[in-house]
């Protein structure tokens, strides 16, 4: 296997979860004997593991998925130094201190998106507008419709992670952030949170007239 297929069957996994060999041989357009002998590679090299989940008929189904050491080849963005600067602010500011920070720096990104998301009037182009700057800052987020009208907003990494739980807030200002940006007449929801022993991050983004009905 190529270092660059190696690459995508990582992508693969932490963009999708733990998946069968049969998908991921799919997605990557490579036989399933060829993907089995490149997941024992990774696997010697403790970047995958796997958990046989037992089936209604026939032999266990294997998925695979990264383990820490795997995660951490996606890496959080100078995630020692933030965390160290955050301690610092707290330290000299206190608490208040970093709350007005963190609005500043709130002000600043909701400007950029806002400026990006007026051209749209369409709420499922707007979405897709918004994974698309998150992927540019390093969330590697997509966005699903579903079925009610409604969009998932879906970030499959967090390039803050270290500093988003060293500073809850963070995480806290970004929900604010997304209904800022989308404004009064949609409705955001944290649906998946990474720091609550979720996968990803997921948001919901509905119009303001669901709320009754999934709010």
């Amino acid at each position: 296997m190529s270092s660059n297929n190696g690459n995508r069957l990582l992508f693969t996994l932490k963009s999708r979860g733990p998946q069968p060999t049969s998908t991921i041989a799919r997605i990557l357009g490579i036989t399933e004997v060829g993907v089995r002998q490149h997941l024992a590679k990774l696997h010697d090299d403790d970047l995958v593991t796997f958990n046989d989940l037992a089936g209604e008929v026939g032999r266990p189904k294997r998925m695979w998925r990264l383990t820490a050491k795997g995660h951490a080849r996606f890496p959080d963005t100078h995630g020692d130094l933030t965390v160290s600067l955050i301690g610092s602010i707290r330290s000299v500011f206190g608490d208040a201190g970093l709350d007005r920070l963190i609005a500043a720096r709130q002000q600043a990104i909701l400007a950029n998106y806002r400026l990006a998301l007026q051209q749209y009037p369409d709420l499922g182009d707007r979405v897709v507008v918004l994974a698309r700057l998150r992927t540019a800052e390093g969330y590697m987020a997509e966005c699903e419709s579903q079925r009610d009208g409604s969009f998932l907003l879906i970030e499959n990494h967090c390039p803050i992670c270290a500093a988003a739980k060293a500073c809850q807030g963070l995480c806290r200002s970004e929900l604010e952030l997304f209904q800022a940006a989308f404004g009064a007449d949609t409705l955001v929801t944290r649906q998946e949170h990474l720091l609550s022993e979720g996968r990803r991050c997921v948001y919901r983004i509905a119009p303001e007239t669901r709320r009754g009905t999934h709010g």
